[in-house]
């Protein structure tokens, strides 16, 4: 089986991706989703357009799945940890060995932020412990805000976030060297700064922040967090296999208007590729993404209809 467009990759720019190629309706799709991600893990968006009261990054997919179906889009559920090209055709190889053979190839794979295993962390992520300061900065405005973080990475968030509230906290959780610029900084800007581990997050309510309890027994009350440990995971491992060129940071580069890489027919989109991570940017470049492989994808198979009744018999009249 031979896919027209193979998308790695489920979450939210995969899916816009299936939705907008599944549409026109003369291609092959399949997603090849591995479940998980950062999508996965957030309980609550509330910078989507249409939702006010939020939304959880799991409905967001799961409405996508059925949307991208109802256009003829096929899913299977699998890891894939191979890629290679042969004879314009892209070879993707599955965790458990299954092959998949597709004419273009969208890697949607995304990035994972890097946080510790701390009880009660994951319950409060996105809905009210948050990664993205462009994102979700206006939840903690003028709110008493812990910053569980690492190092100078942290710093750089608590700076970016002293904007939004007076009442900040930093906790370098990993005990990673400060900057004395930094610390200078940070005390400047009137941010407490603790080096000391975080043992657990105290919440409530399904997923509510009510503090951080620390290694020697002290509890920090908290009405909101965020959390910055830096050297997040870029899933461009596929994109390298391929000979994709890849930015300092791993990121993938990309022609900024068709998002194709430097390998002819392979896309890429959202938090994998050189731009703002953000849930709405990946929406869109996904969109982008499908428009373009459309496009190749014409010129590979050209779309030819065939005729309706009345037309033929004026055909053949002629």
């Amino acid at each position: 089986m031979i896919y027209d467009a193979i998308i790695v990759g489920g979450g939210f720019a995969g899916l816009q991706a299936a939705i907008q190629l599944g549409r026109y309706s003369a291609h092959r799709v399949l997603v090849i989703d591995a479940g998980g991600g950062r999508s996965h893990l957030c309980r609550t968006y509330h910078n989507i357009l249409g939702w006010p009261d939020g939304v959880s990054g799991d409905e967001i997919r799961a409405r996508g799945r059925r949307q991208a179906e109802v256009a003829g889009v096929e899913f299977i559920s699998d890891k894939v940890v191979k890629a290679d090209k042969y004879e314009q055709l892209f070879l993707l190889t599955g965790e458990r060995g299954r092959q998949y053979e597709s004419k273009t190839l969208l890697l949607a794979t995304g990035v994972m932020d890097r946080f510790p295993e701390l009880p009660g962390l994951v319950p409060t992520l996105g809905k009210s412990v948050y990664v993205c300061p462009d994102c979700d900065g206006f939840e903690i405005q003028d709110r008493q805000t812990v910053l569980l973080g690492s190092g100078d990475a942290g710093a750089h968030m608590a700076f970016i976030l002293r904007e939004r509230t007076g009442d900040l906290t930093y906790i370098n959780h990993e005990h990673e060297p400060v900057s004395e610029e930094n610390l200078t900084r940070l005390q400047a800007e009137g941010i407490i700064y603790i080096e000391q581990a975080a043992t657990h997050i105290v919440q409530e309510n399904d997923g509510m922040i009510k503090g951080v309890a620390l290694q020697d027994g002290t509890h920090l009350a908290a009405e909101r967090g965020f959390i910055a440990f830096g050297r997040n995971a870029v899933h461009s491992e596929l994109a390298a296999q391929l000979g994709v060129t890849l930015h300092k940071n791993r990121h993938i580069e990309v022609n900024r208007r068709s998002l194709m890489t430097n390998v002819e027919h392979l896309w890429v989109a959202g938090d994998v590729a050189v731009h703002a991570e953000q849930a709405t940017v990946a929406m869109g470049e996904g969109a982008i993404a499908g428009i373009w492989m459309h496009k190749a994808l014409k010129k590979i198979n050209p779309i030819v209809l065939p005729l309706s009744k009345s037309a033929a018999l004026s055909t053949e009249k002629r």
